[in-house]
């Protein structure tokens, strides 16, 4: 009965131990979700800074918590924080090496926070692939195509490719262009063109719309029409400007027509 004591004695400080880094860690894990909601909401509610930086921050302090509590742990079984910070100082050196392409990535999701060549919501151009940014994390940029197909970008290759950003300002040029007949109007085509655009409340008057014959194709004469809006009706105005001048066209006798060649064929 005695070693059975004995032996229950020994272990019940360990016991004690583990319960408390159970506790600890419980607490200290949902403590360092709760700082790092906080953060994000704090920097969220700042008028001059980007929602980026705000998920940013949050990934950050979250992190650096939950580090903190698992060196606390840690420390509750006898494992001292020098002790500690001399073996994640090897750790650290051996993963460097493992991971540089990581790191490297790691880097560049710094350098996207810091730079912001784009922020959620916006739509771009990352390396050729299109879609609108739904998150952007340390290691990470996650696209979202107009079919709603999910496409995950790695922040190493986002800070190396060339970025364009559909979004980045308040205002955008449209250009519409459409191929007429040879025989027909230009510049009544022109004047459809230009009225539709007057017309239109969502077109801007400062630039002042513009129309002009283009180019002289092989079966068609190109007019164009440069207009300005507002980069959120970009796209509704396109397609409705693109089928209300159709409609006119053909209204008014102007045609757009097919491709042709002429052959000639010479006698030997």
């Amino acid at each position: 009965m005695d070693a059975i004591f004995s032996e229950l004695s020994v272990f019940a400080p360990l016991i004690i131990n583990a319960v408390k880094a159970l506790i600890v860690l419980i607490i200290g894990w949902a403590v360092a979700g709760f700082v790092g909601r906080l953060a994000r909401r704090q920097v969220n509610t700042h008028p001059r800074l980007d929602k980026t930086l705000g998920h940013f921050a949050a990934t950050v302090v979250t992190w650096i918590i939950r580090l903190m509590v698992l060196v606390a742990v840690l420390g509750l079984f006898g494992i001292q924080a020098t002790s500690l910070v001399a073996v994640m100082g090897a750790a650290t050196l051996a993963i460097g090496m493992a991971l540089q392409g990581t790191l490297a990535g790691l880097a560049a999701g710094i350098m996207l926070v810091i730079f912001r060549p784009y922020s959620l919501g916006q739509y771009v151009n990352i390396g050729g692939t299109e879609g609108t940014v739904t998150e952007i994390s340390l290691f990470f940029t996650e696209l979202t195509t107009p079919q709603n197909v999910q496409i995950i970008v790695p922040n190493g290759e986002a800070w190396g490719s060339i970025i364009t950003n559909y979004s980045a300002h308040d205002t955008r040029r449209l250009d519409l262009t459409f191929g007429i007949d040879y025989g027909d109007n230009a510049d009544l085509a022109m004047q459809i063109m230009l009225d539709h655009a007057r017309n239109e409340p969502r077109i801007m008057s400062d630039p002042e719309p513009w129309a002009r014959v283009t180019n002289l194709g092989d079966s068609a004469v190109d007019v164009t029409a440069r207009l300005w809006c507002r980069n959120e009706d970009f796209w509704d105005l396109k397609f409705s400007l693109t089928k209300a001048i159709k409609e006119t066209f053909d209204a008014q006798g102007i045609s757009i027509p097919y491709p042709y060649r002429t052959v000639v064929t010479k006698q030997g």
